[in-house]
């Protein structure tokens, strides 16, 4: 095991063997293991927007099969999805890929303004298709949050008791913030804070804006002169924000964008700090071949800030 890797898990000197074990099978696998870096191909867009707009650009990703083959194949260090697309393909792939059962989603058939996910999934079904960890959102700003914090407080005793890591994908939305407000400097380092004090080992949030929501923490931003100009600055905050750069901080894919809104974007997380990214519709809506080549690019841009 890599220095770097023996350093990660000492921050998670609360927790037993097992969860720590299985946090090291997703620092270690694939072409970023031993690094400390991850890039994790998650596809819980089929539940989350629909089938169509999630698959219709590269219909291969109707079949669940195919996203297991591509963070196969690509050399991500985990796979995370839903039960259904979990199950459709554990038992073929058991073993070539770490794998993150999200445990709870939402549908877009009902846009209220305060999301609240439904539990789909369990920590047992976890154990059972035998995952490194479970995954789960929670939307700070939204009215429903504290029902989720309690939710993941519950979920996350029993994944660690059980030895499984928990990766909570902190999303802040709801009528507590404006739209603009959602990737807000000082929102994405408050939900990376939150997610972290709710007892995660791996956080994602999206990448920040250079925008301040909250008027009580424009003044401190201000007062203190916390550079925020850059997304490499903005990243270096957030990361800061996660217990002082000691939780793993990942940052989403986004929309779909054009390869070189990814690289430019994924050059800036990497140059503040990121410890990596989370890639799904801008992988798995191209082409196989391009993918691969795609998530091959973003992990070299990873190795280099390692």
């Amino acid at each position: 095991m890599s220095k770097r890797v023996k350093e990660i898990l000492s921050w998670y000197s609360a927790d037993n063997p097992g969860t720590l074990m299985n946090l090291a099978r997703l620092l270690n696998h694939g072409r970023l293991g031993g690094t400390g870096k991850l890039v994790i191909l998650p596809v819980d867009q089929g539940f989350e927007h629909g089938p169509a707009r999630s698959f219709a650009k590269n219909p291969v990703g109707y079949d669940p099969r195919s996203h297991f083959e591509l963070g196969i194949d690509a050399g991500c260090n985990a796979y995370a999805a839903p039960l259904g697309f979990l199950e459709a393909g554990a038992a073929e792939f058991a073993g070539d890929i770490p794998t993150i059962l999200k445990l709870n989603n939402s549908d877009s058939l009902y846009s209220g303004s305060d999301p609240c996910p439904a539990i789909t999934g369990s920590v047992d079904d976890a154990l059972r298709l035998g995952c490194a960890g479970i995954g789960f959102t929670i939307y700070p700003a939204s009215s429903a949050r504290n029902q989720m914090y309690s939710q993941i407080r519950e979920l996350a005793e029993e994944a660690k008791r059980k030895g499984l890591a928990v990766v909570v994908w902190s999303y802040p939305r709801g009528s507590g913030i404006s739209k603009d407000g959602e990737t807000a400097i000082d929102v994405a380092a408050y939900a990376a804070q939150i997610a972290a004090q709710l007892g995660a080992h791996v956080i994602k949030v999206k990448p920040p804006t250079e925008l301040i929501e909250q008027d009580a923490a424009r003044k401190v931003y201000e007062a203190e002169g916390i550079p925020i100009g850059t997304l490499a600055e903005r990243v270096r905050h957030v990361v800061q924000s996660a217990f002082n750069g000691r939780r793993i901080v990942i940052f989403s894919g986004g929309a779909a964008k054009g390869r070189e809104g990814v690289i430019e974007e994924i050059t800036g997380i990497a140059e503040g700090g990121g410890f990596g990214s989370i890639i799904g519709r801008n992988s798995f809506q191209r082409p196989k071949t391009e993918a691969i080549d795609l998530l091959h690019e973003i992990m070299d841009i990873y190795a280099k800030h390692a």
